[in-house]
């Protein structure tokens, strides 16, 4: 399933410590088998979604003084996220930019509003 959404969305290019989520669909019944109206899933302040690209993580400022006529020698340095692509991430529905492409939702969300990530393979890094 997240598969074919890498497919169509390789060219994307997320910046900073953005990460690009597919959101999962909400539940309509409550285990009861009551049927929940769309007001209450909009008022939700939390939702879950596959992890499908992250950005490089967060810039690290240089420690070298900008002049404007020295040539630039050291690139950018980014501090790592702990997201990665095919985490289910559960996070604040209020900091999401919604997007479309190719007819399919996407959101995009700061690292920093995510609350929760499952992964499959437990490693500790």
């Amino acid at each position: 399933m997240i598969q074919d959404y890498l497919n169509s969305v390789d060219k994307f290019i997320i910046i900073g410590d953005r990460v690009l989520v597919k959101p999962r669909e909400m539940e309509t019944h409550t285990k009861s088998g009551l049927v929940l109206p769309a007001t209450v899933k909009e008022k939700e302040e939390i939702q879950s979604g596959y992890i499908i690209k992250t950005g490089p993580g967060y810039p690290i400022p240089s420690a070298e003084a900008d002049e404007p006529w020295k040539a630039e020698t050291n690139p950018t340095k980014y501090m790592g996220m702990q997201a990665r692509e095919g985490d289910l991430a559960i996070f604040l529905k209020s900091q999401a930019h919604e997007i479309e492409f190719e007819n399919e939702k996407f959101l995009i969300i700061p690292h920093a509003a995510i609350l929760l990530l499952i992964r499959d393979d437990h490693e500790l890094e």
